[in-house]
């Protein structure tokens, strides 16, 4: 790897000189402007506002802007002449735990690399040290026209150093937070819990860059001339929450469901399953006046119901109303039988009783 600077490391009375290399490097794709019309590239060109001259990278110095718009001229002989010890040096100041160190202080990394054969003993040492000591050290550094302020720590066997920004550079979270008083109940941070553990730990090197294939992917196919399908669109994903805890719920599902685990398999990330709370219902409107109550109708001797008394009441009718007819129907056949016999002749040789 190509080194970006070479200086030393002080530490105390100890220098280690060391080259500084770039630890991390940007693996996004780039775009190139173009004049939509005809595909022309799309260039900016360096020209001088006083003779409209276009001018080369070599021509070209660095100068302060006044208030008033007046340039003061600044040279790299002025930067290099400046009374900073850690032009070429990075200057250990102290050694701290690296919990003191706020992430939001994190900037670029870089590698520090021993320069030459003298170096590896005094390099090894400081290495050591700070494996030993679990601590991190702070040093200021000038790169860039600029001092900055870094932080030396050990990854596999290498120091690295990660500039971090001033304390002043770093913005106040004032008016980020909600404003609104908020209370959040004992259920749902449990539920909150289990949620992060179902989801468990990731490893970061399986992690990667989506956007970024699906782009590569894209373009390989516009240059073979073949035009890719265009995906559905996919539903948004969060919006308005109408119940966090149905969707605290949901989510450790689906999470168990997409690690493959049943309910209740992950120790620790049990979800006990709250009744869902139904809206109340409005109260309803008093009437002026109610209908009176129909009486009830009493209960037969048996205790049955009034259905039951209506169906005996029914069937003691039906005996009566049969026990008439056949009542009837003898005394019709009694007075006929009594008319026929009035109405037939008398036999001969027989007398009729006295």
């Amino acid at each position: 790897m190509r080194s970006i600077w070479n200086g030393a490391i002080s530490f105390g009375l100890v220098s280690i000189p060391i080259k500084l290399v770039n630890a991390t490097e940007n693996r996004s794709i780039s775009f190139r402007q173009v004049h939509v019309e005809d595909g022309g590239r799309i260039r900016y060109r360096k020209v001088c506002e006083l003779d409209g001259e276009e001018v080369t990278s070599a021509e070209i110095g660095k100068a302060y802007e006044e208030a008033d718009g007046t340039m003061i001229p600044i040279t790299d002989d002025d930067l290099a002449a400046l009374p900073l010890p850690t032009a070429k040096t990075i200057e250990i100041v102290s050694f701290v735990a690296a919990s003191e160190i706020d992430p939001m202080q994190m900037d670029t990394a870089y590698y520090l690399s021993a320069n030459g054969v003298p170096a590896a003993k005094p390099y090894t040492l400081l290495r050591e040290a700070l494996k030993r000591s679990d601590r991190v050290a702070i040093a200021k550094f000038a790169l860039r026209g600029r001092e900055r302020l870094g932080m030396l720590r050990v990854v596999d066997e290498v120091i690295v150093m990660h500039g971090l920004l001033w304390p002043d550079e770093i913005r106040r979270p004032e008016g980020v937070a909600p404003e609104t008083d908020v209370t959040v109940r004992d259920a749902e941070l449990d539920l909150a819990d289990a949620l992060m553990n179902t989801l468990g730990e990731v490893d970061l090197d399986s992690l990667h860059d989506d956007y970024r294939e699906a782009v590569e992917q894209m373009i390989a196919a516009k240059a073979e001339g073949v035009e890719e399908p265009t995906p559905a669109p996919k539903g948004e994903r969060g919006g308005q929450v109408i119940d966090l805890m149905a969707a605290l719920e949901s989510s450790v599902r689906a999470a168990r469901e997409a690690r493959g685990e049943e309910e209740g398999t992950q120790e620790g990330a049990s979800v006990t399953e709250l009744p869902s709370r139904e809206p109340e219902k409005p109260a309803t409107p008093s009437r002026a006046k109610k209908a009176p109550a129909k009486p009830k109708e009493p209960k037969s001797a048996s205790g049955s119901g009034s259905s039951t008394g209506k169906t005996a009441a029914k069937k003691a009718a039906s005996a009566s109303k049969s026990t008439a007819k056949k009542t009837a129907a003898k005394t019709t056949a009694k007075k006929t039988a009594a008319k026929s016999e009035s109405a037939s002749p008398t036999k001969p040789g027989r007398k009729r009783a006295s």
